[in-house]
């Protein structure tokens, strides 16, 4: 959601993307739990750069840094293909 042009405050952000885990079959847990991993994923965001924050009053809006996000996005990809090598190496050394 936030590789798109618009801005979101959290609540509207959180709904969507709660809507599209719950397409997947992957919200389980108590919805104020997934609330509070959303905002501490998306404040991490935010320290690294990959999401701007802009405050208007009381209002927070974010909006995602293309740049930013596209690396973090490879550097993840990169990170989940060395993992499954990892664990594909793990079971097969118990096999």
């Amino acid at each position: 959601m936030l590789s798109s042009r618009a801005s979101f405050e959290f609540k509207p952000l959180f709904d969507i993307i709660i809507a599209k885990l719950r397409e997947r079959n992957a919200a389980s847990g108590g919805e104020e739990m997934l609330r509070l991993r959303v905002y501490e994923k998306l404040q991490g965001l935010v320290s690294q750069g990959a999401v701007d924050r802009t405050v208007n009053g009381i209002t927070k809006k974010y909006k995602g840094v293309l740049p930013r996000m596209n690396t973090l996005k490879a550097e993840m990809k990169a990170l989940r293909g060395e993992w499954t090598k990892k664990l594909r190496a793990k079971a097969a050394a118990r096999s």
